[in-house]
């Protein structure tokens, strides 16, 4: 699958993704620093990336507005490792068709 991840995704989620063969591009990569959240879904739609936030308040709305390739909202955990855990445990379980134009939450 190919990701972007927003500001607040912890980077090792990003290396996590990228060890199990995923595309991964980050918010702060391709976008300025002071990109409003409607700016980053719009990127996400525009360029088929799945969504991966810690940020379910906006994003969750925005999701709702169009079409897009996937939104996974990341839960806080104690440990990175237990994030990691959770959102690679959610893609194997829905698979990119359990994730395209959905909201998940991991």
């Amino acid at each position: 699958m190919r990701f972007i991840l927003d500001q607040d995704v912890p980077a090792e989620i990003g290396r996590v993704l990228a060890h199990a063969g995923h595309e991964v591009v980050c918010v702060r990569d391709v976008l300025a620093a002071s990109a409003a959240d409607d700016e980053v879904f719009e990127y996400a739609v525009e360029h088929g990336l799945v969504l991966a936030t810690c940020n379910r308040d906006d994003f969750i709305g925005l999701a709702g507005t169009r079409r897009h390739a996937g939104l996974i909202v990341v839960i806080r955990r104690k440990t990175r490792i237990m994030e990691c855990a959770k959102l690679l445990r959610l893609l194997n379980a829905a698979g990119e068709t359990g994730i395209a134009g959905n909201i998940n939450f991991a």
